[in-house]
């Protein structure tokens, strides 16, 4: 269960968030991963932006790729108001799990009922180039913790909802989906760890997104998780991995990438 720490923090959070942004509450939270940053230029107006540091439980951003801010922006033709987190709490930061999952309970706080989790990965599939995106339908959490503490045992059967995944392929009907397989960080996978995964089940590799996804189930949201390819994961090609190239593949789907979210928000 959410400790009385935990959800104080978060309300006290969103109540900054409500006075900086004049929004009582958020309908929809994204949490923009590697690749991802643009995307809240697409999704509709920016009515406000808060720096991460004033907001209680936040810090700015410890990884390149990502802003230390985040959004109010109003989506188009919806009438909704999306609450954009430019940056994450990753595991290897080593804060501890509660901070890795503080912005979703923080949303849940700010009356958020869905969550867009998205990232930059590597890739098992050889046939998905970088800069392609893809739902993931299951994931597994190599990082041995949990983010629900006590004795609280949520179901995570469909934790990635699924009509969440069948409205995102109706806005593009070319998307695959996978397994996303959640590694400790911050050393990117070994060749035989990328094929253990494989053999588990696994078809993208990366260092977030699980425990977030846990949380926000806890808090009673619906889920939409989305990865982009940013790079074949280790042995898959015979291309040395760098957060460059994450960053370069981010760059160049950019454009693709937030149509494609922008389109998925003003339909959920």
């Amino acid at each position: 269960m959410i400790t009385e720490s935990s959800a104080e923090v978060a309300r006290a959070a969103a109540t900054v968030i409500a006075e900086r942004t004049d929004a009582a509450t958020h309908d929809i939270a994204l949490v923009l991963g590697s690749g991802w940053g643009p995307t809240a230029d697409l999704i509709g107006e920016t009515v406000a932006t808060v720096e991460n540091t004033v907001v209680p439980g936040f810090t700015g951003a410890a990884v390149a790729g990502h802003t230390g801010t985040m959004r109010s922006v109003a989506v188009s033709g919806s009438g909704k108001r999306a609450l954009v987190f430019g940056t994450r709490t990753h595991f290897y930061e080593g804060r501890g799990v509660r901070a890795v999952v503080h912005a979703v309970r923080t949303a849940a706080a700010a009356g958020c009922q869905t969550i867009v989790l998205t990232n930059g990965c590597g890739g098992l599939n050889p046939d998905w180039a970088p800069g392609t995106p893809v739902l993931i339908r299951d994931h597994i959490n190599l990082t041995g913790e949990s983010p629900i503490e006590g004795a609280n045992f949520v179901d995570l059967t469909d934790l990635y909802t699924p009509r969440l995944r069948d409205l995102a392929r109706e806005v593009d009907p070319s998307l695959d989906e996978g397994v996303y397989v959640q590694f400790r960080g911050p050393h990117y996978e070994t060749p035989a760890e990328v094929q253990m995964a494989k053999i588990l089940g696994g078809d993208l590799v990366g260092m977030s997104t699980t425990l977030e996804a846990i949380a926000a189930r806890e808090a009673g949201m619906d889920v939409l998780g989305v990865s982009l390819v940013t790079n074949a994961a280790a042995g898959i090609s015979e291309t040395a991995l760098s957060h460059e190239e994450v960053l370069e593949a981010g760059q160049a789907a950019a454009q693709r990438c937030g149509e494609l979210l922008s389109q998925i928000v003003a339909r959920i």
